[in-house]
Parts: structure tokens; sequence; C-alpha cells
């Protein structure tokens, strides 16, 4: 015990007299631990956590499956599903909607899940208060209860007295019967659940393909099994509903991040890769520094093994040193990790992760990163005393101690150095990658005018349910907000331009072959909008004309269509001769009326309804024939959008003192929406490749104030002989430089392959990137002449007859 408090006292004196080699070396610590934790954490809580359910491998989606791509599933499919299967112990529908609840000062309009009794029940969700639905209460009549999510409650007032207590949603009195536990739901856009209840008809309706289905594997059965299950249910439909089923069957696929896009997978696979690059810099950083300072004190060894010390002793005495550094720069990383990961979580766009990522600092990853730094430090630090040990004293003590210089260990030095290199090139063509994809996604044509709108969603229990009575309500509306002073234009439409909101309809071309069922017919993105949305939203006309006030419920049926649809569906044809077939919607009718044709009219110029990287096919209807009861509404204004809110506010309610507004933005910030997520991946990897620079220029200052120190004797013999300090400086700095531009020579590789990958969340960039790579070698050459002109700067002002003397 007194050896090992005497080897602890004594490391912690060297670590204070070396102030500058271990800061460095503990900025290296920390920059690996909290960055990397941090990162890894969220992968790790987002692709690879169990989710937080009781026995989550037993979940499971089921999805209809047509021509190998899954789709939504209809009412009456699930209830053969529900009936028939022999592999789950619960099976269950659902889908999301918007609500409105009536509160005491303005409604509040929030999204919400209509779902089957047992959907909570299924997934295991603890309640705070209250209970599950019953059964019964999934039967028509009977459906008019509603359990509220923690965060709802606390909104509405945490009044723990809520329960049997009514409710007004969407108008009619709900009583509230449960309250969900603090925790995973919370972090979903849903707010509340009511059962969802289907009409007879539904029930036997197997071509409307809508809903979701999330079931429970009985203990013991596999995916296989249920698939086998799912599909000898989905060729019994086949023969009993051969309009709408053939061709048709079910996918079951495990219940994990299956809403997560493919390219956002993609991108945080390959944030686990930048993680690794980034641990191996910094792995290399430790390496070299302690291995540069481990030959400056083979002197010292030398003169402890002279003194009797044994060569176990020297080990120890090193181990221990290296021992307190790792725990210091673990201390150090653990509160870095913490910080970076509130950090991210602050900027993480909404929706970017599944609710069920649980991003909080995860132990098991910490303990990995910490043994992984902590080993590497280990190693490097005792390597040289190891080796130190073995050496003849006298000889070092002849030498001067410079044994270590020069030979295989400098080589190693400056491998380590070129390898650091090669690692950060590839992490900053990363971050070059997703900054030159953002500016791409920037300057795309959106189709629209952002600029002075103003955009929301209104829901209104009292609103009508009848046609004719629909159109007066939002006549009145949009006539009594286009007063409002500063209004310049209004229009009423069923989803917002550039908004992730939207919807699709299936279709056909009057005239043109027939498909085998309806739901085998192509879709195309629907919207509906008053006689005013081309103009108030600057979309440009490009053939025909736009609707007006004569195209209402009375009229011929109209239809425009965009110009991805033009050249999609009508190529060789004269969009204007040409009749659409799709369903219209009947307010109040449960089922839409199959059929309807619909004249095109006009072409529109491509609207970005979908974000900004893809052109997707858009079918426009007259709001006056088809419009929606939740509708948004866009606002042109004179002075700024966001400062006319109240006023326009004050206008609907008016109106209609119970409708409520939603998701309130200017049409700038619906912009900015759509480029929130690779802003987001801008700033990590980013950020990476900050911290690999820095990691690089750290190392290749600390080689080169090493190297120049040790040189002192031969830069002063130099200097003695006519060498001028301009010629000393180049010369140190022209050695760097080519460690460094051979590191990134080696690097190319690795950017290229780092390219290929990132090909799927980037837009517009090829995978090799000639202007990447150019700005990222500089990138890493400014740093690395700064670090060796200053320390070679240096070297060429030593006073030389000290210098000589010295040695």
């Amino acid at each position: 015990m007194q050896s090992i408090l005497h080897n602890l006292g004594h490391s912690l004196r060297t670590v204070r007299r070396n102030p500058g080699p271990t800061l460095t070396i503990l900025l290296t610590l920390t920059l690996a631990i909290g960055a990397n934790t941090a990162i890894f954490t969220v992968d790790y809580a987002t692709l690879l956590a169990p989710l937080p359910y009781p026995h989550p491998e037993q979940l499971v989606n089921v999805w209809s499956k047509a021509q190998g791509h899954r789709n939504l599933v209809s009412a009456g499919d699930f209830t053969d599903w529900k009936r028939l299967n022999t592999a789950f112990q619960d099976v269950n529908i659902w889908g999301t909607d918007n609500f409105n609840i009536a509160t005491e000062g303005r409604p509040l309009f929030v999204d919400g899940l209509e779902a089957t009794p047992e959907y909570a029940g299924m997934l295991g969700e603890p309640f705070f208060l209250g209970r599950n639905f019953l059964p019964e209460e999934g039967l028509p009549g009977k459906e008019r209860v509603v359990i509220l999510t923690h965060r709802l409650w606390q909104r509405l007032g945490a009044n723990r007295q809520i329960l049997g207590q009514t409710m007004r949603v969407n108008g009619e009195p709900y009583t509230v019967v449960g309250v969900l536990a603090e925790g995973s739901a919370d972090r979903q856009e849903v707010e509340l659940i009511v059962p969802l209840v289907f009409e007879p008809e539904q029930q036997s309706n197997h071509d409307t393909r809508y809903w979701l289905v999330t079931g429970r594997l009985k203990p013991g059965v596999t995916i296989e099994q249920a698939q086998a299950s799912m599909d000898s249910i989905s060729a019994r439909e086949a023969l009993d509903y051969p309009a709408t089923n053939r061709g048709w069957g079910a996918l079951v696929e495990p219940l994990k991040n299956d809403f997560l896009p493919q390219s956002r997978r993609s991108m945080l696979w390959l944030l686990l890769g930048a993680v690794a690059f980034l641990l191996l810099i910094a792995c290399l950083n430790i390496a070299e520094l302690l291995l540069a300072q481990g030959i400056v004190r083979q002197r010292e060894i030398a003169i402890r093994g002279a003194l009797g010390a044994s060569r176990a002793a020297i080990f120890t005495q090193s181990f221990v040193e290296n021992v307190v550094l790792a725990a210091i720069g673990g201390f150090l990383g653990v509160a870095a990790g913490y910080a970076v990961l509130r950090g991210l979580v602050a900027m993480i766009p909404a929706g970017t992760l599944p609710a069920e990522a649980d991003l909080r600092l995860n132990l098991p990853v910490l303990l990995l990163m910490l043994a992984i730094t902590a080993l590497a430090g280990v190693l490097f630090g005792c390597a040289p005393a190891w080796y130190a040990s073995r050496l003849d004293p006298a000889e070092v003590l002849k030498s001067g101690g410079r044994s270590g210089i020069h030979g295989s260990r400098q080589r190693l030095r400056r491998l380590l150095v070129i390898g650091e290199f090669a690692l950060a090139l590839p992490m900053l063509a990363g971050a070059g990658l997703t900054t030159h994809s953002l500016w791409n996604l920037t300057r795309v044509d959106l189709g629209v005018r952002t600029d002075h709108m103003l955009g929301f969603y209104l829901d209104s229990p009292t609103a009508p349910s009848n046609r004719k009575q629909i159109n007066s309500y939002y006549r009145n509306m949009l006539a009594r907000i286009e007063a409002v002073p500063g209004v310049t234009s209004v229009t009423a439409l069923s989803h917002l331009p550039l908004d992730s909101l939207h919807e699709a309809v299936r279709f056909s071309i009057a005239g043109r072959p027939e498909y085998s069922g309806a739901s085998s017919r192509p879709s195309a993105d629907i919207q509906t909008a008053t006689p005013g949305y081309f103009r108030t939203f600057g979309i440009r006309i490009i053939r025909g004309r736009e609707f007006s006030d004569a195209d209402d419920e009375t009229g011929a049926k109209v239809a425009m269509v965009n110009e991805a649809f033009a050249a999609r569906f009508l190529t060789g044809l004269d969009p204007l001769n040409q009749q659409i077939l799709m369903d219209q919607w009947i307010p109040g009718s449960p089922n839409p009326v199959p059929g309807v044709q619909w004249q095109i009219v006009g072409v529109f110029h491509t609207v970005k309804s979908r974000g900004a990287r893809e052109d997707v096919p858009q079918i426009a209807v007259p709001f006056w024939q088809m419009g929606p009861g939740v509708a948004g509404v866009g606002v042109r204004t004179g002075p700024e959008p966001a400062a006319m809110t109240e006023s326009i506010s004050s206008a609907v309610n008016a109106v209609d003192s119970q409708a409520a507004l939603a998701l309130t933005r200017t049409m700038d910030q619906v912009r900015g929406e759509t480029v929130a997520g690779d802003r987001f991946t801008v700033i990590l990897f980013a950020s990476f490749g900050a911290v690999a620079l820095l990691l690089a220029g750290v190392g290749m200052y600390g080689l080169t104030a090493f190297s120049v120190a040790q040189r002192s004797h031969e830069i002063a013999l130099r200097m003695a002989l006519g060498a001028t300090r301009s010629r000393v400086v180049a010369s140190i700095v022209k050695e760097g430089l080519a460690q460094a531009c051979m590191g990134s020579a080696i690097g190319l590789a690795g950017a290229y392959l780092v390219g290929r990958a990132m090909q799927s969340i980037s837009f517009g960039v090829p995978a090799v990137d000639l202007l990447t790579l150019i700005a990222a070698g500089f990138g890493l050459l400014l740093p690395a002449l700064f670090a060796c002109y200053h320390p070679a700067l240096r070297a060429a002002t030593v006073e030389i007859m000290p210098a000589l003397k010295k040695e």
C-alpha cells in the first residue's frame, strides 16, 4: 500500500511538472471520450438498443404488400387478420389524426392516436393515472373515452382528479379514463389516444388502405412462423376478394425504427464510422505524445536504473502515471460527453429520431470508450519506459539521452503523424460533402415564394359537415382574414406547400389501359385549394387556367396537375385534353365515391411538396369541390407575417370562437424546416471534422516541438556554420508539410470511400467531389503549417553558443 501511495504521489508531481504535454493529452482524452460517447449514445439508442417495451422482440409491424413494396392496411384486411391468425397473442390497428380540445382559453389543436382498445396494453405502456380502454369501448356508441399522455395532462393543469371528468374533443364529450406515465410516450408527437371504431361497411372494405397494424407474437413464435400464417390468410383473401386482394399479401417485420427514413439510418451509421475514425486519431495522438515524452525521460530512467531501481519498479511507476492521466482524462471526458449529449438533444430537429430512442448517457458505451482510450494511454505510455529500462544506463548517460531520437522510434512517430492526417482527410471530406449538399438544397427551386407568407392549420368542432355549409364557412373565414389590415391575399388548402404533411390519392387516366384493381393504380399527392392559391403562393401556371369561383360544388369537376405529373403520366399527350379518374371524399361519408371524372384544365410549376430533394407528381382540385375538414390557410402580408399572427387569430375567432390555430409558422420557417435535418447533419460532420483537424494539428505540433527540442545542438551547429534563420525554418516546415501531404495522399482513398458511402444522404454531390477534396486538403495543410512554423521559429531564434555548450 505504501509503495502504491508513493507511486501515486510521484505520478501527480510528474503530471504537474509537465503541464504542456499533460494538458495536450488531457485535451485529447476529453475530446475523444466526450464526442464519441455522445454520438455513440445517439446511435446506440436509435439503431441498436431494444425498444422500451416489455419483451420488445415479440412486437412486429404487419403491412400490406404488393409488387415487393409494403403498404398501409385496409380495415377489411385487418378484420380478417385478427380473426384468422394463429401467430399473434394480440394485433391492433391504428392511425394518427388531429384533435381539437376545448379549454377555458383558446382551444388546443393536438396530434392524437386512434387505435383499437388493446393497443396501449399490447405495448405495455405504464399508466400514471387510471386504466386502459375496455374491450367494449371499441364498439360503436361506446367509444367516447380518451387517454392522455403525461405531457398533455400537464398542459391541461396537472389535475389528479381528472379521471372520470368530461372534456370536449372535436366538439364531442369524451370521458378521461387514463393518463400515461411520463416516458417514451411524451417524446412522440401524439398527445392523446381515442378508440378506433369501424362501422360495418368499413369492416368489409378491403381496398382503402389507410391504417397501420402492430402485433405481439405469441411466446415462442418466430417472425418466419408469423409470416407463414399471414401468407395463408392473404392467399385466402385473394380468393374471397379477387377485385381488391389479388396480387396482395402481408409482410411481417420486427418493430424497430420502421418509420426512420433510410437516408437517416445511413447518416447514423456514417456517424458511427466517424466515431471510429475520431477514436483512432485520438489514440494515435496519445501514442505519439506519450512516446515522445517517454523518450525525453530516458535519461531520468537511466539515472534511476543506475541508482538501483529495478525494471519492475520503473515499469510500475510509469504504469501508475499513465493510469492517473487516464483517470483524469476519463473524468473530464464524462463531463464533456454529458455536455455534448445535452447540446445534441437540444439541436436535433423534431422528428429526426424515433420517439423510442432514450437519449441518456449510456453507461456501457461510456465504459467502452474509457477502456479503449485508457488502454491506448497505458500501452503507449508504458512502452517507452519498458524499452528504456532495458537500455544500458551508461550508454544512455554518455549519449546525453538522445539514444531514442533516431532510427525506428523516430520513424514510428512520423508514421503516427502520417496516420493521423490520413484519417483526418476523410473526416474533413465528409464535412465538406454534407456542406456542399446543404448548399445545393438551399438553391433548389421550391416552386413557391415564401417571403411575407404566414401559414397555419385550422380546426373547429363547430365546422359544418355538409359540402355547401363547409364552403360557406370557409368563404366567411377567408373574407374576414383578408379584411385584416396588412393582408394582401389569402387561400385555404389541404396542405401547406413544403410541409411534411401530405396525402396521396390513387387515380387512372380516362381512356388509358385499366388496372387490375383499384389499389394497383398509380398514386400522386393531392392538394385541394381555393382560387387564390396559385397567386398567393406565387406558383406559376405553365398551361391552361387556374381555379375560379365558378369551380364550386355545382360546377363540373376540374383538376390541375404539376409538371412532374405531366412528365411521368401524360408523355406524348395534351394534358388539357385528359381526364383523371379518382375517388371523391364526401364529408360525413365513411367511404369515398369511386371513379369520379376530373377534367384537367391547367398545368402548374412543380411545388416541392415533400421537401427539396424530389419532384413528386401532384394533382390539385378546387377546395369548393373536395375541401377537407381540417384545412390549412396561407396568408400573404405586407408587413412581417409573424407580427400579424395575433390579429389574424382574432379574425378567425370572430368567425368561430372554437376554432384552433395549429402549426402557425411563417413560410420562411417552413422552408427552413425542409433542410433542418441536413443542417443538423452538417453540424455533426463539421464538428467531427473540426475535432479531427484539431487533434491532427496538436499531434503535428507536439512532434515538431519535440523534434526541434531534441535537435537544438544540430540546429545551433548549422547556424554557426552559416545557415540563416529563414533556411532553418523552411527546412523544419518542409519536413512537417511533407508528412502532412503524405498522410493526405493516403487519406484520398478513405475520402473516396466516404464519398461513396454518403451518396444516400447527399444531394447533387458526386462521390469524387474535387472542390471538396481541394478544400479538405487545404484545411489540413493550414494547421499543419502553423503547427510546424511556430516550433521552427522558436528553434531558429535559439542562442547558438549556449546551445552548443549545453551539449
